[in-house]
């Protein structure tokens, strides 16, 4: 008892904001059920297992900790007879949703004082009383993994519009058609808002440069004061996801009405809310059903597998470092561990990895939850942050992103590194010149050209057949279903191949005309990620998942889809326009893409402008970080050609010489800084995907210097493996389940959320997202 008082000075009482982690190691996944306990240190509230203890106190000092330790209780014997009551929403852990049922368990507690571990037990009257006050405090309060849960799942929600529940609409008789839309004032065809007081459909706003829509919606409703307006394009099945525009409110709403409001102009959602399904419906829950248990190999008989590598992931809603240890991570870590990315890597790596956590019990094995490791990659973002269900492939795009900018300039450290590539494009216009533009990708996203499918005749006899049954009144069953199969190669062509271009402004022509775009790679990544374009919007407004087989080989060779830059005899198209007149300066512009994406998540269209522009418009979750993290700049509501240019007066002029030592001039150089929020790679990456921001291309040696900043990303022989693949189940990427399938010490096991098997009948041509190695 002397030790403990000589340390009263290091216990601190937790205060109401405090966080406290009292469920999980912050190096590991111990827990308080594991076999050594947790180990919360009451100085710093950190949470640490038997093994890592030590390390926290050689690195703090802080000698006093509460041991707590919990042990299963044995279940009632009518316990396991007792139904599962059904989930309502489509939702974990939370009332209605699908049930996180565990086992109660006994918890223990007692004070360790390092180094030596000495216990003293608790609760006793012997402690001196600001212990005993700070342990009560600590095992009452909530832990910072159950707040971050619980305000997880407490989304931000967009305000109800004034004008919704009373908004006029007039009997007009339009009728808006699923598809084929423009704007009744000009030929745009994107970007276009119906109005729903009157249903005219109009274009966005312009943006600073010229681009984006003509204003036409806006100014409709300066001159008829019609309040409300749904973006085209942002509609589905789940209305709550629509984009709905406030003029006089100026920001993105929420109309409770909306469906009735579509209704009133020919756009009919109620089907999809009926428990009655229609024919399409009906035919995607049998796709759907037949998915599930097709990739999960349900009623295999699997042989569960245990060990090094065959770690199982606990499903949390949403769902590397070989050259850095546990400890050594730990050593760098801030001081606190549990929000820096680096160690959540580390952590996830070795709970993965090492075996430590796959091991049999009576469930399986019970697999780790990578709680913290979620909070540190999904903060400050909306939707990784809550417990919706997300895109595989935004998560990976996400995960990328944030490992990128923790390793800036550290390529070795960056395992991603060697999943970047460059495609090189190639433009030509009638004149037969030619423009080449190269841009630097992690995914290859390939749509799948269901008429190359190679089973044509049994499609056509199948079809004649389900006509038949259903003129009957009959159903197709799972068994009978003949669905496309499209070989990879088909998919890979279609991506390699000509398109055409419309509207595309030749330089040589001085006119609009339509060009021919070709695309290749000019480097091959080290692992190559494809993704499969499976879901697409029909007829009638019905978001439908693509109903199809991929064959895809475990050997792929695309060699073949190498660029090869300007040939002899090629002409480039002029730079800028022809003539006596100087070409107008060239400013950043936003992709109306990613502005588009981002104000229909509720975000202020000028700022979602900024963002895009911010970030040399490389895709929407660059974008969605620096408004984040940027919403409170005094200048965010300035306007952006303002912001533009005084963000080219106030570069760093270190960088500006730097990207003047490459042999860009000096007054590109300012403009793609300005455009890349100040970071010399990006803003190399942007002079390369905007050659019409120079008049002149840099000399051979500058561009060899050029090249070299290049040099990280790898490149070698087009030859790959296949080595694991994601598959998707459910009719959106927003809902539904997830299930890996890898090729481990060469056979293929399936991961499935805490569930890991051998593989026995691998359902290969089901994949959403494919992974291959190089040769």
């Amino acid at each position: 008892m002397d030790l403990l008082r000589s340390h009263l000075h290091k216990v601190r009482i937790p205060e109401p904001g405090s966080r406290i982690h009292k469920d999980e190691c912050c190096v590991s996944f111990d827990t308080p059920r594991s076999e050594g306990g947790l180990y919360v240190d009451m100085t710093s509230f950190l949470g640490f297992g038997r093994e890592h203890v030590a390390w926290n106190y050689e690195k703090s000092g802080n000698p006093v900790y509460l041991h707590i330790v919990q042990r299963r209780k044995p279940e009632p014997d009518d316990e396991a007879d007792r139904p599962l009551k059904k989930p309502t929403l489509l939702a974990i852990g939370v009332e209605g949703g699908f049930t996180d049922q565990e086992p109660e368990y006994d918890e223990a507690f007692e004070i360790v004082i390092l180094p030596e571990f000495t216990s003293l037990p608790f609760p006793s009257i012997d402690l001196p009383e600001k212990v005993r006050i700070a342990v009560d405090k600590v095992i009452l309060a909530e832990s910072a993994d159950r707040k971050q849960q619980l305000a997880s799942w407490v989304a931000d929600k967009k305000k109800v519009s004034a004008h919704a529940m009373d908004l006029k609409q007039l009997d007009n008789g339009v009728i808006v058609p699923p598809t084929g839309w423009k704007c009744s004032k000009c030929d745009k065809t994107e970007n276009l808002w119906l109005n729903l007081t009157d249903g005219m459909i109009l274009c966005g706003r312009r943006l600073w440069d010229g681009s984006g829509g003509n204003n036409h919606a806006i100014e409709h409703y300066e001159q008829t004061k019609y309040p409300l307006a749904v973006k085209l394009g942002t509609i589905t099945a789940d209305l709550e996801a629509a984009d709905v525009f406030s003029y006089p409110e100026d920001d993105s709403v929420e109309d409770p009405l909306l469906a009735q409001h579509l209704s009133h102009f020919g756009i009919d959602f109620s089907s999809l809310q009926k428990t009655e399904m229609t024919t399409a419906e009906r035919e995607l829950d049998h796709n759907t059903n037949y998915d599930w248990n097709r990739i999960q190999e349900s009623g295999k008989d699997a042989e569960l597998l245990y060990g090094p590598g065959y770690t199982g992931l606990v499903n949390l809603g949403n769902s590397y470092f070989e050259k850095q240890s546990l400890k050594a991570a730990f050593a760098i870590a801030p001081a606190d561990p549990t929000l820096d990315l680096n160690m959540q890597m580390t952590k996830l790596a070795h709970g993965m990895l090492s075996g430590k956590y796959s091991v049999p019990n009576q469930e399986g094995q019970e697999g780790i939850h990578p709680r913290m490791f979620k909070t540190v990659i999904a903060a400050k973002h909306p939707e990784f942050s809550s417990m919706r269900q997300q895109d595989a492939l935004d998560f990976f795009l996400h995960l990328i992103d944030q490992v990128d900018q923790a390793n800036t300039g550290n390529h070795e450290l960056n395992p991603f590194t060697g999943f970047k590539f460059i495609i090189e494009e190639r433009l030509q216009c009638p004149s037969g010149k030619v423009s080449y533009n190269k841009r630097s990708d992690y995914i290859l996203s390939l749509n799948i050209p269901l008429h190359e499918a190679t089973n044509k005749e049994q499609l056509e006899a199948f079809h004649e057949k389900k006509a038949a049954m259903d003129l009957d009144g009959k159903e197709v069953s799972n068994e009978e279903i003949v669905r496309p199969r499209v070989p990879l190669e088909a998919c890979l062509a279609s991506f390699s191949g000509a398109e055409e271009v419309p509207e595309f402004y030749s330089t040589a022509l001085n006119s609009k005309t339509t060009a021919i775009k070709t695309a290749g790679f000019k480097t091959f990544p080290d692992y190559l990620v494809l993704q499969m374009r499976k879901f697409v919007m029909e007829a009638g407004w019905v978001p439908k998942k693509l109903d199809v087989y991929v064959d895809v080989p475990d050997i792929i060779d695309i060699s073949h889809m190498r660029s090869k830059g300007i040939q002899p005899g090629e002409e480039l198209l002029p730079e800028g326009a022809s003539g006596d007149n100087k070409a107008e300066p060239v400013h950043p512009v936003a992709s109306e893409d990613i502005v588009s994406q981002l104000a229909s998540m509720g975000f202020n269209y000028l700022h979602c402008q900024k963002a895009a522009i911010s970030t040399s418009n490389t895709g929407v979750e660059e974008a969605m970080n620096w408004l984040l993290s940027h919403m409170d700049d005094p200048d965010i509501n300035d306007p952006v050609s303002k912001d533009s240019q005084a963000a080219e007066q106030t570069v760093d002029e270190t960088s500006v010489q730097t990207l003047v030592s490459f042999g860009f001039q000096e007054d590109v150089a300012r403009k793609a800084l300005a455009a890349s929020g100040g970071n010399i790679e990006r803003a190399t990456d942007w002079i390369f995907s905007h050659p019409e921001a120079f008049s002149s291309v840099p000399t051979d040696s500058s561009t060899s210097n050029m090249e070299d900043d290049d040099a990280h990303i790898p490149d070698g022989s087009g030859r790959y493996k296949l080595m694991a693949f994601v598959s998707h189940m459910g009719t959106s990427t927003h809902c539904g389940h997830y299930v890996a399938h890898v090729l481990k010490d060469g056979r293929w096991v399936i991961f499935n959320d805490s569930k890991v098997a051998a593989s026995v009948d691998l359902p290969k041509d089901m994949g959403y997202l494919y992974f291959f190695q190089r040769i």
